[in-house]
């Protein structure tokens, strides 16, 4: 069986006219249960991370500005978010939902997070919808507990996974490996161990033919024992804030190279949804399910 975290507090309040879609992490769960291609057995609710799993990956101060909501007015702006508990404790559970995910997927092959990918998190930091980070929370976790030895983090969100970058920057036994926008957000790039940036409107072919050469090369050289997988939809022509031009075929495809590959050689996965800014809602969930296809096509 799959494993897929999600938890009702993944939807969190917004002021009116905010620009981030958070309504999409309640539409994915209610389409893949209305599509039969999960039951409520997929879903598991995580508890809040613990502080220590936190602190393994997160400054001490950062976390405790975090935790007291104090952390400066200039900061709050960075994340995009109002500071309140409600929100803190999201994060938190979100960070639990994808440590989980990766302990199920060592033993079934796959799991995933409804939410995450919160990859501009650094470890003193956030910005850009991100407060913690997930999947290094995960990663760091994993290593910690001598349950992987060389991990490989996937970014393919359109936005550069800096915070992931940072955070590992000096830890041999992470590869990061981010596909993003060049003349995007952040501006200010970190240095992953492999950074491809991407020019403006790439097509569907230019896109699938270098991660199709890339990714599996990555795996040969490396020999990573997990992957963690974010797969962000912000990649799609219809993204208010993406700049490439993949269609939502190709988007789709993009998650069937990994997941093969994954399977290829024997590999497990965490998978994190990561962003999609579309106009339209229906765009951005039908792209987040067409990752849910993709993998319980080829796992289950």
């Amino acid at each position: 069986m799959i494993k897929i975290a999600y938890h009702p507090i993944y939807a969190h309040p917004l002021p009116e006219g905010h620009r981030f879609p958070m309504l999409k992490y309640e539409l994915i769960p209610q389409q893949l249960l209305h599509e039969g291609i999960i039951t409520t057995e997929n879903l598991f609710e995580p508890e809040p991370a613990s502080e220590e799993n936190i602190l393994a990956v997160h400054d001490a101060v950062y976390w405790l500005q975090l935790k007291e909501l104090q952390l400066p007015a200039k900061e709050q702006r960075r994340i995009g978010f109002p500071l309140n508990a409600r929100l803190i404790e999201r994060e938190i559970r979100i960070a639990q939902g994808t440590i989980e995910g990766a302990l199920w997927a060592k033993k079934h092959k796959i799991a995933f997070n409804i939410a995450g990918g919160t990859h501009h998190a650094g470890s003193y930091w956030g910005e850009g919808f991100c407060l913690l980070n997930d999947q290094a929370i995960a990663a760091q976790y994993l290593l910690d507990h001598n349950l992987a030895k060389y991990i490989l983090i996937v970014d393919l969100d359109v936005h550069q996974g800096n915070g992931t970058a940072q955070i590992f920057e000096n830890e041999d036994r992470v590869f990061t490996f981010s596909m993003h926008g060049d003349k995007n957000f952040p501006f200010r790039k970190e240095k992953s161990s492999l950074d491809i940036a991407l020019p403006n409107g790439v097509s569907d072919q230019e896109y699938l033919e270098i991660l199709k050469k890339t990714f599996p090369e990555i795996i040969r050289v490396h020999q990573p024992d997990f992957v963690f997988y974010l797969s962000g939809v912000d990649v799609l022509a219809s993204d208010k804030l993406g700049k490439l031009a993949l269609s939502i075929d190709a988007c789709k495809e993009r998650d069937r190279i990994v997941f093969e590959n994954c399977q290829k050689y024997s590999l497990p996965v965490q998978v994190s949804m990561g962003g999609g800014y579309s106009e339209d809602i229906k765009i951005i969930v039908n792209a987040h399910c067409n990752t849910f296809r993709t993998a319980f096509d080829l796992f289950s």
